[in-house]
């Protein structure tokens, strides 16, 4: 059987081999991974269609071809050979009279005997360098590891919630030599060995969030370190957007208080029903899409000497892949989509990005981008324009401000929840005063919509 350069999404029609899992002559078992494809967008894995032996590769790694093409083929009698053997007797001559002869009867092998002995699932299963380092800092076993990616690939999600999980603190066995951080002051009184150790209730685990990735440790002084390709694509992408578009930063405080009421009202049941908890992101989101239908300029690009203004608003979600780099999947339509959906839009991506489950398909046709570092409580950040895009969204932290409240009986001093939004626009596509009058309606629409009917 043919094994095929896979239609990788409407708008891509060729893909590079970036590396065989096989080589010709091995076994091969039905939906078991034989090569990864590329793109200039993503990267993907190509199953086995059926059991048998690799016949041929035709495509070599590093090869761009385009699809349908034949990349290998596969034996498929070779494979039932090797994994249902017979033992038969020797042939015997016919009579004359045309008799079959007796056969012998000679026992079938037992199952034990055919399966070929399992290997580690360290050995044969493909893990991320992300997840291998993560192996060897805590000492885990990767059989004890439930995995979720595809055939039960282990992900970086599973060993974060593996290392929650244990009874015991996980140990960590650095890789490297550590970097030195500031003194706490909390701690100067009391030896390293005795520092307190920041503890969490067992109940509020349960109820964070999906552990994001966290960074790898750092080299030792003068390693060299490869970009991963997502990070060499996502550098040059973003070199040619500087050196294309004049960025201009613009920002505006945002009053969350009432967006984090509704947030509070439906915490538990949220979490119960969906399984994630409810965040500000799908709430900006879609104050961002009423925005962009007003201010149609920013929901554009530029081709040439002209604006092309797009009908639909597909807002791309930036999602960090730890020390792999970020990739921005897009929801298409969002301006369609009331704030429950787009909060389980939202969710779905990014799991994909992080399982590496997302097809080409998920990263065209973007419109307009949402970066999110907020959870790590930056104060601005001026982010760069995703080609051909003219414009994107930075949200950053949220915290307790104290602010002045105008009414018509004097002024007061209130405790609210104060954030920034940052938008960074490209000047040829528009000037300040529109982009200000854009974030000013965000801004709007986030403080004044009654959420709870929205929800």
């Amino acid at each position: 059987m043919d094994v095929l350069m896979p239609q990788l999404g409407e708008t891509v029609t060729e893909g590079t081999v970036a590396g065989w899992r096989k080589q010709v002559g091995d076994r091969v078992a039905a939906d078991e991974i034989l090569l990864d494809i590329e793109t200039d967008k993503v990267s993907m894995e190509v199953p086995a269609p059926q059991a048998g032996v690799l016949a041929k590769i035709l495509v070599e790694t590093g090869q761009t071809v385009g699809v349908g093409t034949v990349l290998a083929v596969i034996d498929a009698e070779g494979a039932q050979a090797v994994e249902e053997p017979t033992v038969r007797a020797p042939a015997v001559a016919a009579p004359a009279s045309g008799a079959p002869p007796a056969a012998k009867e000679t026992p079938a092998p037992s199952r034990a005997a055919v399966r070929a002995p399992t290997a580690d699932r360290s050995d044969t299963q493909r893990l991320s360098p992300a997840v291998r380092r993560l192996v060897a800092e805590y000492q885990i076993d990767v059989q004890a590891v439930a995995g979720t990616g595809r055939h039960g690939r282990v992900t970086r999600r599973n060993i974060m919630e593996h290392l929650e999980q244990r009874a015991e603190p996980p140990v960590r066995i650095p890789l490297e030599a550590p970097r030195q951080r500031p003194p706490n002051p909390a701690e100067s009184s009391l030896p390293r060995s005795q520092a307190p150790a920041p503890a969490e209730p067992t109940a509020r685990r349960k109820a964070a969030p999906e552990p994001r990735p966290q960074p790898a440790p750092p080299p030792a002084a003068g390693t060299t370190v490869p970009f991963t390709r997502i990070r060499r694509l996502t550098a040059e992408h973003m070199v040619k957007s500087k050196a294309t578009s004049p960025h201009v930063l613009q920002a505006v405080e945002v009053d969350f208080t009432g967006v984090e009421r509704v947030r509070q009202a439906h915490r538990d049941s949220w979490r119960a029903q969906h399984g994630y908890s409810l965040t500000y992101l799908p709430f900006i989101a879609h104050a961002v899409c009423r925005a962009l239908g007003e201010f149609p300029n920013l929901n554009a690009s530029v081709e040439g000497d002209a604006l092309l203004l797009h009908p639909r608003v597909n807002l791309a979600i930036a999602v960090d892949l730890g020390a792999e780099g970020l990739i921005a999947p897009v929801i298409k339509g969002a301006e369609a989509l009331a704030v429950p959906q787009l909060a389980g839009a939202i969710h779905d991506i990014a799991g994909r990005a992080r399982a590496s489950k997302l097809k080409p398909d998920d990263l065209a046709d973007g419109t307009y981008t949402l970066s999110n570092s907020g959870s790590f409580g930056t104060l601005i950040t001026a982010p760069i324009i995703n080609q051909p895009q003219v414009a994107i969204l930075s949200i950053d932290g949220v915290r307790k401000k104290p602010v002045v409240i105008e009414r018509p009986d004097g002024d007061s001093i209130a405790v609210r929840l104060i954030g920034i939004l940052a938008q960074s626009f490209d000047h040829r596509a528009v000037d300040g005063a529109y982009s200000a009058a854009f974030l000013d309606r965000v801004r709007k629409h986030l403080e004044l919509t009654d959420w709870f009917r929205e929800i």
